[in-house]
């Protein structure tokens, strides 16, 4: 994702950010502070989203509960020798999912698994490392005020509080079924989400630019109500997605529009009560996801051609709209291949992170949009001026 500093706003001195009358706070970072502090973010951005795909590609080769105990620290390190190796691989062995699924894996097929659990959980770690280093940097500079201070710890306490779900979520697989409950992958892939969202309004908000682009009231009032219909269905949908991941749901029933010759599967109602079905019958919740996409779409043309038709929107959010829309559109498509291939790991693992990106569009949108100018014509600044060089 490549966004310029011309994409954001001058920081009203009484911002919605701030209680009325307070100075935005964005003003006391210079400039020259705001930039590196801005690229920082966006890298811990991307490391989220590379942490994403790396735990996709785990979880699609049913590689999450090869490694069975958390050691923050010493689990750095992996087994290095074949006795190591084969201690591993004997924890692994005393465990549900060896018992019942892979009876007969070989210390070879073990060191496969293994692999990509090491792989995601150094990947996440790795963003622990990045956060701090900058960050004892920037402390010690004083680039970072008060306000941004308390910003960047709340990113870390999210990041702290990421790596205990994620050994939570993996705990539920060790006990007596050999699979991870949903909810708690749910809540794990939305803890992620929120991360990299945070870091994407962070660094939105340090980029800063003289002029705020206007858009009159009915311009402004059609962009909040659409990105707030498209973003709420957006965020529902990715929860259904780790439901199907969860359950594996995206192996059944591999045909679209159709699941078995009807709309609605032949199972869908097999669990009392019947709203039961939507949260954990596998075919149900495919259904559900199916369904969630298809009225995001939906609902995502329309605003689409609100915003295309309306004389009182921006350039900016006319382009942002257009490049909404069509991820939007490439999701929905590559959603239907993935299903229709019985969920190849590629394919999975890419309609995953298109959600990541696109939440990231969306937030860069919306932050756009909560900062224009109610008005028939820009409004020059008083404030401090600051470059549109573009920020990665």
């Amino acid at each position: 994702m490549n966004v310029t500093d011309s994409d954001s706003v001058a920081p009203d001195p009484a911002s919605s950010s701030n209680a009325p009358g307070e100075p935005d706070w964005r003003l006391e970072v210079p400039e020259d502070h705001r930039r590196p502090v801005r690229l920082w973010l966006w890298s811990l951005a991307g490391m989220t989203l590379l942490t994403l795909i790396v735990g996709g590609i785990t979880r699609l080769t049913q590689s999450g509960l090869s490694i069975v105990d958390w050691a923050p620290f010493m689990g750095v390190v992996p087994p290095l020798s074949e006795a190591d190796w084969q201690e591993a691989f004997d924890a692994y062995r005393a465990f549900p999912e060896y018992l019942e699924l892979r009876r007969g894996m070989t210390l070879d097929e073990f060191k496969f698994i293994y692999f990509w659990e090491y792989l995601h959980r150094m990947v996440a770690r790795a963003i622990g490392f990045v956060f701090l280093v900058p960050f004892g940097y920037f402390l010690v500079r004083r680039y970072l005020t008060r306000p941004l201070l308390g910003r960047l710890l709340i990113l870390f306490g999210l990041g702290a509080a990421q790596g205990a779900m994620g050994w939570f979520m993996v705990r539920s697989g060790l006990v007596d079924v050999p699979r991870v409950s949903h909810y708690r992958l749910a809540a794990h892939l939305s803890l992620a989400f929120v991360i990299f969202g945070y870091a994407v309004w962070l660094a939105r908000d340090l980029a800063l630019r003289p002029v705020r682009p206007a858009v009159s009231p009915d311009g402004a009032r059609l962009l909040r109500r659409g990105l707030l219909w498209v973003g709420g269905l957006l965020a529902v949908q990715i929860v259904w997605g780790a439901f199907v991941a969860g359950l594996k749901a995206g192996f059944y029933y591999n045909t679209f529009p159709l699941m078995a010759g009807g709309i609605l599967p032949p199972d869908f109602l097999r669990l009392e009560p019947a709203l039961l079905n939507l949260v954990e019958n596998p075919s149900a919740v495919q259904w559900m996801h199916r369904f969630l996409g298809t009225l995001l779409l939906a609902v995502a043309a329309g605003f689409f051609v609100k915003v295309r038709r309306s004389g009182a929107i921006d350039p900016p959010s006319r382009m942002l709209n257009g490049g909404l829309f069509g991820l939007l559109a490439l999701q929905y498509v590559l959603g239907v291949i993935t299903l229709l291939l019985a969920v190849p790991v590629s394919l999975g693992v890419a309609h995953q992170a298109a959600a990541m990106v696109l939440v990231g569009v969306w937030l860069v949108w919306v932050h756009h949009a909560w900062h224009l100018e109610e008005g028939t014509s820009a409004v020059q600044r008083t404030g401090e001026r600051s470059t549109s060089a573009p920020v990665s």
